[in-house]
């Protein structure tokens, strides 16, 4: 049986937000990514756009089970600059209780001259990241189940406009020579997959659903 799929959020596009602390310049980017590589580049990029700061901290969590998690400090006393990075993406659920992943920041200092101390660091770094988050445009990762279903040409429209209406999601529906493919895409519940079989085999007089793998969908969240 199927367990019920996991979802996560994922930035639409670079976010990015600047804080001043005693004079510091805090200035945090926000990017998404799919794997350590693109994470290490957006990191090595920033830093060559923004050479002249003291340093440029960073942190990144990635993966739908978010094992993946990297933080640095940069010259910062340990655990006063990365840690708290990772500590407001791990914590961030900017929709609802869901978190984020495939994700990096990176916080870059300017020095102001005054120091800070290590809670002034952890707090400036983390709020830093926390302000930048709220500029994000998120989209939302949901790994759904998909279920195939043969419909004659001259059904597939109004099978695939019923099947909407009784609340089901479907990708954009496949022409063969014979018969449309409509492809249904669900959270991997035994009460989903229920009811749309049920309302599969009143459509199309005892047709039934089946598998075709796994899929994650994305859609933009407000």
């Amino acid at each position: 049986m199927l367990s019920s799929a996991p979802s996560y959020l994922v930035p639409r596009g670079l976010g990015s937000a600047e804080i001043v602390e005693k004079k510091s310049r805090f200035l945090c980017l926000i990017e998404r990514v799919s794997d350590e590589a693109e994470a290490r580049e957006f990191i090595a990029m920033v830093r060559a756009e923004h050479r002249p700061a003291r340093h440029h901290c960073s942190a990144f969590v990635i993966g739908a089970d978010r094992q993946l998690r990297r933080s640095n400090d940069d010259g910062e006393p340990s655990g006063t600059a990365g840690a708290p990075i990772l500590d407001a993406l791990i914590g961030a659920r900017p929709h609802g209780d869901v978190p984020c992943s495939d994700l990096v920041a990176v916080v870059v200092r300017w020095f102001g001259g005054v120091l800070l101390g290590a809670g002034g660091l952890v707090r400036a770094y983390g709020d830093a990241t926390s302000a930048a988050l709220e500029q994000v445009q998120w989209l939302q990762r949901d790994e759904r189940t998909l279920w195939e279903l043969d419909a004659p040409h001259a059904e597939a429209g109004r099978w695939e406009h019923e099947l909407r209406a009784r609340g089901l999601d479907l990708l954009p529906p496949s022409y063969g020579a014979s018969a449309a493919t409509l492809t249904l895409t669900l959270d991997g519940t035994p009460e989903e997959q229920a009811r749309a079989g049920a309302i599969v085999a009143e459509l199309g007089r005892g047709r039934t659903l089946r598998p075709a793998g796994r899929e994650w969908i994305e859609r933009a969240v407000s």
